[in-house]
């Protein structure tokens, strides 16, 4: 429904648009990719003081859980490619450590949760060491502001060389030249002359190496059978040809509709004063304030996925992507109370109880039947009624596995922990 979900589409045509297909090359010159059936997946994540204290500052201070601009680095001008608009900004930086990946990881996708007042933003970016015995130059994975009176929020299209590309929001290695290990850099910017400053609360990236679409075998129901969350239900449909500049509703808002049913669940979102541009007589108002301030302007759609979770967290709330191995991690976390979001493409009828085909589709996992078959808050549903079905174990998890490689939006409360992890820790 969003054209998001199929990444492995998005990834070529960025690629392609980069001027840059190193894979391809190397399949051209008789390269074989090397198989496998390990779901190597690793998170990591910066939030607090100790941990953001670990990393180097260039003119940026911990201060209250946060980092913030202390003295600015320097001046920089940023031409808004959206706007045309060229402002002066004081930045400071933050770089991680180096961190050891123990496998050679094909993708990266990073995420944060920062305030952004007014006019202030934040730029999220990605460099590695390969399996080629190269370092990577940094790939922007972002700029980002949690409104749009100052910068248009936007990934970055057309970075391609020969250690990988970004597809969006996923940095994807060339062959052979697979990362060993990855840092992030993340700059703070203030307009030039004012006081204020973004606050950075958190900031990881999931890096994996998984293998290659195919024939699964279903997981078996290990926990959380009969627990079904209380997530209230929103249609993506009941806002079809909505607000052209930020695509249009309906089917296209799948993404936001879905972030807004997990705010809901955790009682919190926009306000009514948020969203008192909405038109009144928009039964969702709150789905078409987050499709705005989901909106990545160079993708040109609402699907950007550490967006939606940067979004959620303009609301007090933990967010991040990662990947998960199976449906039995999923259940971990029904059982700890926290509902995820899922994407995946699918073809019509491809899963029972989803009788319709999508390109790529956000929904959320809200729990599990007592045969422990996913139950879910899908926004395809024609009406709020309509959200809320139960679909085939076995199909749903293969094509959530094979197509966005398992790929879930965790949002949730810091008082609420999260399920322990596995030794390969992907949360």
């Amino acid at each position: 429904m969003n054209r998001r979900g199929v990444l492995r589409s998005a990834m070529v045509a960025g690629a392609a648009a980069a001027g840059a297909l190193p894979a391809a090359r190397a399949a051209q010159a008789g390269e074989k990719k090397p198989k496998t059936t390990a779901r190597d997946i690793v998170y990591r994540g910066f939030d607090g003081t100790a941990a953001l204290s670990t990393g180097t500052m260039t003119g940026a201070a911990v201060s209250g859980d946060t980092l913030v601009i202390a003295t600015p680095a320097g001046v920089l001008d940023y031409t808004d490619p959206h706007t045309g608009v060229t402002a002066s900004y004081e930045y400071a930086t933050w770089t991680s450590p180096g961190l050891a990946t123990g496998f050679a990881a094909t993708e990266v996708i990073p995420s944060w949760v920062a305030d952004t007042p007014s006019g202030c933003w934040v730029q999220i970016e990605l460099s590695g060491s390969t399996t080629a015995g190269t370092t990577s130059k940094w790939y922007n994975l972002g700029r980002w502001a949690g409104d749009d009176t100052g910068i248009w929020r936007t990934s970055v299209p057309s970075q391609g060389d020969d250690d990988g590309y970004v597809a969006i929001d996923t940095f994807v290695a060339a062959e052979g030249h697979a990362l060993t290990d990855w840092r992030l850099r993340v700059t703070l910017l203030r307009p030039a002359g004012t006081g204020g400053s973004p606050a950075l609360r958190a900031v990881g990236a999931v890096a994996s190496a998984l293998p290659e679409p195919g024939k699964l075998m279903p997981s078996t129901p290990q926990a959380a059978q009969g627990v079904v969350l209380d997530v209230p239900s929103y249609s993506q449909h009941v806002h079809d040809g909505h607000y052209p500049q930020w695509d249009n509703g309906g089917e296209a808002w799948c993404s936001p509709t879905s972030t807004s049913m997990v705010l809901a669940y955790w009682g919190t979102g926009p306000t009514a004063a948020d969203y008192a541009w909405v038109n009144p007589t928009d039964p969702n108002p709150w789905v078409d304030h987050a499709a705005r301030h989901c909106y990545d302007y160079a993708y040109q759609g609402c699907g950007n996925w550490p967006f939606n979770t940067a979004y959620a967290g303009r609301f007090g709330l933990a967010g991040f992507v990662t990947r998960l191995r199976s449906l039995n991690e999923a259940e971990l976390f029904i059982a700890a109370g926290i509902p995820l979001i899922f994407s995946a493409s699918f073809k019509k009828n491809e899963i029972p109880g989803m009788g319709y085909g999508s390109n790529g589709h956000l929904m959320v996992l809200a729990g599990f039947t007592a045969d422990g078959d996913p139950v879910l808050n899908d926004p395809a549903g024609t009406t709020n009624e309509l959200v809320r079905k139960v679909v085939g174990r076995a199909e749903f998890e293969s094509a959530w596995l094979n197509t966005s490689r398992g790929v879930v939006y965790v949002i949730h409360p810091s008082a609420v922990a999260l399920p322990p992890a596995p030794s390969q820790a992907n949360w």
